[in-house]
């Protein structure tokens, strides 16, 4: 044993002093580099995580906004609404009485052309006031909609009908594209409201004569009304205003037609836009969602 202890060992002695580099060092090295890249790609992630963060807050903050403006809005309707419910009824009661005796004495005077004249006049200025009337109180209804299953070309067919006579006069030609497989389930009185108050707005806008195009179309969403008109169009500023209560570019109107219009598409869920056609005019169009109103059977012809 003791022998043994004294023998020394050249080999291990040799290759000990031929290394130069500590095995250590080498991997603390490593370590650190590894470290530093783990870092790095972490850094990369959090200010991608950031920027991402940073973007949807972003866009939620702006969405909050619009919802924002449009409860605004709607809170202001609600109270113009009740307002102009209150000031309606008040003035149609007072109409009727005035109606009645203006036909009244309009008998009284028949023989007097000059005094007939008066009357006349007297009698437009008070038809204007209850078609106001009319429309403020259409405006302010706030019923549910009354749904059934009815044809929307026959509905469209129907107002154009009621208007001929005055397509004639201003020399409208109407062109009508909705197909007899359409069908909506809707309150057919509304819509069809909705549907005459922008064929009316388009014959405003076309007071020497020109072309309606109504045009029905289906989508993945649901379907779509076109009203087209050939008239001047709408002016960039006039676009995101046109279905605000009581806005006219009018010399004459209450500026309801629109927002009566505005507010039976959303009634059903729906909406209706406006936007300038590809070759001038104006396009108008109300949707309808799928789930709620449309049906393509060959019970709807």
């Amino acid at each position: 044993m003791h022998e043994h202890s004294n023998i020394d060992w050249p080999e291990r002695t040799d290759r000990s002093e031929q290394s130069d580099v500590d095995p250590t060092m080498l991997d603390t090295t490593a370590d650190l580099q590894t470290i530093l890249a783990a870092w790095h790609a972490a850094t990369l992630r959090l200010e991608q995580t950031h920027n991402a963060l940073r973007d949807e807050v972003r866009q939620l903050t702006a969405e909050l906004e619009v919802k924002n403006r449009e409860l605004a809005r709607k809170n202001r309707l609600a109270d113009l609404g009740q307002m102009a419910s209150h000031v309606a009824h008040e003035v149609r009661n007072n109409l009727v009485p005035v109606t009645i005796y203006l036909s009244l004495l309009r008998r009284r005077v028949l023989a007097d052309s000059e005094s007939l004249s008066m009357i006349d006049k007297v009698r437009a200025g008070f038809l204007a006031m209850d078609v106001m009337v009319n429309d403020l109180l259409n405006f302010t209804s706030d019923r549910d909609p009354q749904r059934a299953w009815f044809p929307l070309g026959k509905l469209v067919s129907d107002v154009e009908s009621s208007l001929a006579p005055q397509f004639a006069a201003q020399k409208i030609r109407c062109e009508l594209h909705v197909s007899p497989q359409h069908a909506l389930k809707a309150d057919r009185e509304m819509v069809r409201r909705a549907v005459l108050n922008l064929v009316l707005n388009a014959l405003d806008v076309m007071p020497q004569g020109g072309t309606l195009t109504i045009r029905s179309t289906v989508t993945l969403q649901g379907i779509e009304l076109d009203v087209a008109d050939s008239g001047p169009g709408l002016p960039d500023d006039v676009l995101p205003r046109v279905f605000e209560p009581f806005f006219t570019t009018k010399q004459t109107g209450t500026g309801l037609g629109l927002a009566i219009v505005s507010r039976i598409a959303e009634a059903h869920n729906g909406t209706v836009t406006a936007a300038s056609g590809l070759h001038g005019g104006a396009v108008f169009t109300l949707r309808f969602p799928l789930e709620h109103a449309l049906r393509i059977t060959q019970e709807a012809a």
